[in-house]
């Protein structure tokens, strides 16, 4: 990693550099907001952050940037920003998997989120979540049956932990399980970053008849410190782009369905394929 304190002039530019400061203060910045506060156009904060990457002072993200490093854990609202559309067409994408008259669990995180949002339009269906927003997005909506587990809130995503949420999740076998990520291992492991968090994935896990794995792309260059399950414990992957070669071969090795998502579903036109 460059060091900046002997970096110079030479290297950066002061608009760069404060691109820098951004990111390390906050964990995350988006090119929208990065080019909203210097006053620039989106294209010349993604050719700065293009160099900076390649400097390997921070790393390059969809939609934006963020402190370097695989296992860096972002916040709940910076991870509302990365790779929004695509999250919107895995949504889509993973509720066309799931058919009417279906149990389902939904884990907590924005991408599950943006499957909470798609499985709006369903007519019949049954909820079990451990997700406070993913509840407050299907309540209400006629033929829809929302379950929460009750149990300690745990961060800004409202997700619900503890004893209370495991005790209700073991009352129920569900016929599709959505789960969220925050990265993978080298050996295609599937990580997060919150051990009370992954003890509700893993019971879930347990309680599904399909787990269904969603996850944008970025989530492919990083990693965690909790190992939540080996990918060959879910029967699909969805995604929004194709993913390294090395985690592709582990894919097809442990039989999970890779279904990619097109960001044109957002728009809904297109279609997820395998």
């Amino acid at each position: 990693m460059v060091d900046l304190t002997s970096a110079g002039d030479s290297f950066l530019t002061q608009r760069q550099r404060a691109i820098v400061q951004v990111v390390r203060e906050q964990g995350y910045a988006s090119i929208e907001a990065l080019a909203k506060a210097f006053e620039v156009s989106a294209q010349s904060v993604r050719r700065d952050i293009i160099k900076l990457d390649e400097m390997q002072v921070i790393q390059r993200f969809h939609g934006g940037a963020g402190v370097r490093g695989r296992a860096v854990r972002l916040g709940y609202a910076q991870k509302k920003t990365i790779a929004s559309d695509g999250k919107e067409a895995i949504g889509q994408g993973a509720a066309a998997l799931i058919p009417e008259d279906a149990s389902v669990f939904l884990d907590v995180g924005t991408t599950v989120e943006a499957v909470a949002r798609a499985l709006r339009a369903r007519h019949r269906l049954n909820v079990v979540t451990t997700s406070l927003p993913a509840a407050a997005l299907l309540s209400g909506r006629q033929g829809i049956e929302v379950f929460v587990t009750g149990g300690y809130v745990q961060g800004a995503d409202g997700s619900l932990i503890g004893e209370t949420a495991m005790a209700g999740i073991a009352r129920f076998k569900v016929d599709y399980a959505v789960f969220g990520c925050s990265g993978f291992d080298d050996d295609g492991t599937v990580m997060d970053f919150d051990l009370r968090k992954v003890e509700v994935k893993q019971a879930m896990l347990a309680n599904c008849r399909h787990a269904m794995l969603v996850a944008d792309h970025a989530k492919f260059e990083r990693s965690a410190i909790v190992r939540l399950a080996p990918v060959g414990a879910f029967h699909s992957l969805v995604t929004d782009a194709g993913p390294p070669a090395e985690l592709q071969a582990v894919l097809d090795a442990a039989g999970t369905r890779l279904v990619v998502a097109d960001a044109a579903l957002v728009h809904g036109t297109g279609a997820p394929h395998d």
